[in-house]
């Protein structure tokens, strides 16, 4: 019997190059592998399901999940992680100097659910009490006109939540003073290019971040894994495959970061960084697996269910395939 063929779409991670150059193999299968940008895979995997494996934003799978018709199986590869303090950007010539003050605002995003959205929307009411339904909510795209929502939502009512005009962008607008401020995953051009009077709400949004992981032990997880569910019914030993691999793509880019005789990654102290992070946040600190990331994932998935994105409040277990949360061990 030959391999299976199979699809996927997932970014070119250093924590997924070895499944790109060969390095590491999906046991029982023959992989073309696509590198995409993040935003591209989840509106084709959502939109049109293209990939056999593809790269998923953690949001969208919750929510598809909570309504039951999800076509990916979820496995714990959390191939993005990220603090989002950063993706927090402001007119500074609107009185915003603390998170509280954007109550009232009019603050513009890409789309409603991406999931660096669901985390600055939970911090902000969680650690400053700023609650979603106090800010008036503008979307669009960032650099490109016309951006929607990569799959239906419906949100409570006290949301005010509206559509930028047509051919407005969030960077010309944030630019222009049309809006207050932005959440995005991607800084805008517009604070690139260092306009006038954009800034971000945290300047020193490292030193905020590591005090919100020693207060909380949350490493915001962004992507997982999705593999089609199509193809896990017919080939149940799939999913365990797919995670063996990624899991051993990881443990090669953290041998490679750690390595001082000569550097794999093109940044002078990279090393020194490394063991700083380990410091704080421990040996496994880009931890892949549900155990590790539960505690995580209950904060996600209440803030999705908070935020009326999800139809009902989903567990951490229910995103995920059973058989990659209990892998043999000798």
């Amino acid at each position: 019997m030959g391999k299976l063929q199979v699809s996927m779409g997932v970014c070119d991670y250093d924590r997924t190059r070895g499944l790109f150059d060969g390095r590491v193999q999906i046991e029982g299968c023959d992989v073309a592998a696509v590198n995409i940008e993040p935003e591209e895979a989840f509106h084709r995997a959502f939109g049109f399901q293209e990939f056999d494996i593809s790269e998923l934003s953690i949001s969208s799978h919750t929510m598809m999940t909570s309504r039951g018709s999800n076509a990916y199986v979820g496995i714990p590869a959390f191939v993005s992680r990220l603090f989002r303090h950063s993706g927090v950007y402001i007119r500074t010539d609107r009185g915003i100097d603390k998170p509280q003050d954007l109550a009232g605002k009019t603050v513009g995003l890409p789309e409603y659910q991406i999931t660096a959205n669901v985390w600055i929307r939970g911090i902000l009411e969680d650690d400053f009490g700023v609650k979603p339904s106090s800010i008036h909510w503008r979307r669009g795209g960032v650099e490109d006109p016309g951006r929607l929502e990569r799959a239906p939502i419906k949100l409570p009512p006290d949301v005010d939540l509206q559509q930028v005009p047509d051919g407005k962008t969030l960077s010309g607008m944030l630019e222009a003073g049309e809006i207050d401020a932005m959440i995005s995953a991607r800084a805008p051009s517009c604070f690139e290019r260092g306009a006038k009077n954009v800034a971000r709400l945290f300047p020193d949004y490292r030193t905020t971040e590591e005090d919100y992981f020693r207060r909380t032990k949350i490493f915001p997880t962004m992507h997982i894994i999705g593999i089609r569910k199509s193809l896990v019914e017919k080939h149940p030993w799939l999913p365990v495959s797919v995670f063996k691999a990624f899991l051993q793509a990881r443990e090669l880019s953290l041998y490679e970061l750690g390595q001082i005789g000569h550097l794999f990654v093109s940044l002078p102290w990279g090393v020194s960084e490394f063991h700083k992070a380990k410091q704080l946040m421990g040996e496994n600190y880009w931890s892949y697996g549900l155990e590790p990331n539960h505690h995580v994932l209950e904060t996600f998935t209440r803030y999705h269910f908070e935020q009326g994105l999800s139809a009902r409040k989903v567990a951490p277990e229910e995103l995920f395939c059973p058989s990659v949360l209990d892998l043999f061990k000798i």
